[in-house]
Order: structure tokens, then C-alpha cells, then sequence
């Protein structure tokens, strides 16, 4: 049994810093690193892929509206056309630093509201599906289970990749629940530790209104800029460890 941790990263902006990648990519085997369109700078987007380069863990390209005043957690009724061409220029902009790193961009996780969009929206869904496509149908994607997301990566014939979130709350039907509403990100690592073991060995957690959930994962995402971020993901990961839970990317990543 194994399972992907991922985390997102290179986030900070000019003098403004957000969470402790180095930490966290001594402890993550995979790095949703920020493509300047919800975050990151040019220098943030390169110490981030050498960090990562480094250590041996997996670049993947975290895109998002363009909306940094609103770090990508605003909808934005972008057309399609141009959220495809938005997806294309973040990957390309963060493969050529992870390139002058030693690497490449591994795989690409939508962002934020963004992600949340493509759990349903259909046409938002099928741009960034074209976008990866064109871009290079080799990289796997990274979503929600049960999303149009995912179907339409599938239909396409690129590789889907499930994602279970390590401190957010589920809602019955197995989506986020908005972090509009109270307790909508989880702060105990313990508590998570344990959620993401029962996630991984396919139990039931517990819903936000009580009921359970199932949720099918082949990576488990903890937010860098959560607080405790760097604790919980240790507390996960060796909470996984102990229980003979191997962690390993699920995308190749160049060797350290």
C-alpha cells in the first residue's frame, strides 16, 4: 500500500512570505508550486523548483485564475479560450525554472476557486483539459474524485490522479466544504493523522454534518499555507509510515 503526499508551495510574493517550503519538502513527496498567476514570483517559482529538485520531490504546476488580489480564491467567468491559454503560459512559465532546476513540470493541479470551478463547470473543466493536452498529454492531473474534472482528463486520455485533502472538511457528497463556512479547515494533526489513515486503507471519515463519506485517494494534499502546516504533515506522514503505509509520488521526479 502507498499514497502520494502533496503540498502547495512557492507561494510567497516579493517580501511577503507564506509557509516553510523547505520544511515542507523535507517531508512531501510532491510540490503543487504556484505559477505566478495566484502567487509566486519569478525568484519564488525558481528556489522553489531547486528546493524541490534537491530533495527529490515532484514538481507539479498549481494553476489559478489570474487573481492575485484574491490569492486565486475568487471565480472569475473567464472564456474558456482564454483560461486555456491562462493554463498553458503557468505551466510553461514554471516548467522552464524546474527545467534550469534539473528537472520538469511532473504533473498540474488546478488552484483554489479555480479547482473547485471544474468540480462542475463544464467548459471551464474542458479548457484546462485542453490546455494540458496541448501543452504536453503525457502529465498527469491532479483533482477531485468525482469531478467533471477528472472525466473529462480521463475522456481526453490524460492520466487522472484522485485527491483527498488532509485538513479540509468533506461535505456528504464527498466535495469541499467552503472555507466561507466554520469549520471548513482542520487544525489537529493528530485528528487529521488519523482521517488520512482511514482515507488511505478506504474507511469512512466523517462528513461535516456528521454522516460518513468515502473518499478514494491516490494522494493526499496538505495545505503549505494552513497553520502547523509542517507539523501536520509529519504527523501524516508518520502516522502512514507506522502503519506500513509506503510514501512515494505518483509521478517521477528527478533524482536528488
Amino acid at each position: 500500500m502507498h499514497i502520494d503526499i502533496n503540498s502547495d508551495m512557492g507561494e510567497s510574493f516579493g517580501r511577503w512570505e507564506l509557509g516553510d517550503d523547505d520544511a515542507l519538502l523535507s517531508v512531501v513527496t510532491s510540490a503543487n508550486v504556484a505559477c505566478g498567476f495566484h502567487a509566486g514570483d519569478p525568484s519564488v517559482l525558481r528556489r522553489t523548483c531547486e528546493g524541490a529538485v534537491a530533495r527529490g520531490v515532484a514538481i507539479g504546476a498549481h494553476v489559478g485564475y489570474r487573481d492575485l488580489a484574491g490569492f486565486g480564491r475568487r471565480f472569475v467567468d473567464v472564456p474558456p479560450s482564454d483560461l486555456a491559454d491562462d493554463v498553458v503560459y503557468q505551466i510553461g512559465a514554471l516548467d522552464a525554472f524546474a527545467r534550469i532546476a534539473g528537472d520538469r513540470v511532473r504533473y498540474v493541479k488546478p488552484h483554489g476557486a479555480l479547482y473547485n470551478a471544474i468540480v462542475h463547470h463544464e467548459e471551464q473543466a474542458a479548457a484546462v483539459v485542453a490546455a494540458v493536452r496541448a501543452y504536453d498529454p503525457s502529465l498527469p492531473v491532479l483533482g477531485l474524485p468525482g469531478s467533471a474534472w477528472l472525466r473529462l482528463a480521463g475522456d481526453a486520455g490524460l492520466r487522472t490522479v484522485r485527491e483527498a485533502f488532509a485538513d479540509r472538511a468533506y461535505t456528504p457528497e464527498g466535495t469541499l466544504v467552503s472555507r466561507r463556512e466554520p469549520g471548513a479547515v482542520l487544525g489537529d494533526p493528530d485528528q487529521v493523522a488519523a482521517r488520512c489513515l482511514d482515507i488511505v486503507e478506504g474507511r469512512p471519515i466523517a462528513a461535516v454534518d456528521g454522516s460518513t463519506v468515502r473518499i478514494d485517494a491516490d494522494s493526499l494534499c496538505v495545505h503549505g499555507d494552513s497553520p502547523g502546516a509542517v507539523r501536520m504533515a509529519r504527523a501524516v506522514a508518520d502516522r502512514l509510515s507506522g502503519a506500513g503505509v509506503r510514501i512515494a509520488p505518483f509521478a517521477a521526479a528527478a533524482a536528488a
